[in-house]
């Protein structure tokens, strides 16, 4: 009885959480342009009106520019962080690997004002790059956590044999260890991608004239004629972010099981 009821739970649990995602697709193909039942018939002008939409274009060409720079940069810090804090040793270490994974805890309005304050203070004008800037700092703490997980699952005596074999440490980094991770680098990457394009709050502050693609369905809210292509808009996100985090969930399993670890559990 007791597993029984936990398992109802879950259940309702996830209908509940996922059942607006299921609308998506209902009411994007309903020819109404009121999103209630009894639906009014099939049509897929939403759609079409989605992509003769130059300003979403742009916003959508911003929002790709922003997560795949972020994504690349996070990734590439990432790296950089994870080996130092699973390879050495050295004073301070715990202060600064907690200093890097703190914008996973701190309110993202936080982080957005404060970016915000130093950018205008330093004369930055604000613009795509000051995106990319914050989308960084926001998708670093779930990079890293991918890539310690990669190297800490590494065995050194690889590394200590390709010194034997006379490589050299930036040989053998690239010849050994990277290969090994490398579904862990891709994994981070696609993890940073989805976040980075899905990411409202930052952007809000700090794209300035600019319009990313959340900012952008934002605006569109307040018109009720534009509901229904949003609804069209985000039926096509929600599948590229199942697709992207799918692709993310095989290279983690993948490098799991290169490195002989269980596949079980989640991305992080």
């Amino acid at each position: 009885m007791r597993g029984g009821g936990l398992r109802a739970y879950a259940l309702l649990y996830l209908l509940f959480l996922y059942a607006p995602i299921l609308l998506l697709p209902i009411f994007a193909f309903n020819s109404g342009t009121i999103i209630a039942f009894p639906l009014q018939g099939l049509t897929t002008q939403w759609f079409e009106q989605m992509w003769g939409n130059a300003t979403l274009r742009r916003a959508l060409g911003n929002s790709l520019t922003i997560a795949l720079s972020s994504a690349v940069l996070a990734t590439c810090l990432a790296i950089f962080a994870a080996r130092a804090s699973t390879r050495y040793r050295f004073p301070g270490k715990g202060g600064a690997l907690g200093l890097i994974m703190l914008p996973l805890i701190l309110p993202e309005i936080i982080v957005g004002i404060s970016l915000l304050v130093v950018l205008l203070a330093a004369g930055v004008q604000l613009s795509i790059l000051t995106v990319i800037i914050g989308h960084t700092l926001i998708c670093m703490p779930y990079a890293v956590a991918i890539m310690t997980t990669a190297f800490s699952s590494l065995d050194k005596s690889l590394e200590e044999a390709a010194y034997d074999l006379g490589e050299t440490k930036w040989s053998a980094f690239r010849l050994v260890i990277l290969p090994l991770v490398m579904p862990g680098i891709i994994s981070a990457m696609l993890m940073s991608f989805t976040i980075s394009l899905d990411e409202f709050i930052i952007a809000f502050f700090l794209a300035g004239n600019e319009p990313t693609l959340p900012t952008y369905i934002f605006s569109q809210l307040r018109f009720p004629k534009s509901i229904p292509m949003i609804m069209a808009l985000g039926t096509v996100l929600v599948m590229m972010s199942i697709l992207l985090l799918a692709v993310a969930e095989y290279f983690r399993r993948r490098g799991a099981a290169r490195t002989g670890q269980s596949s079980s559990g989640g991305l992080l």
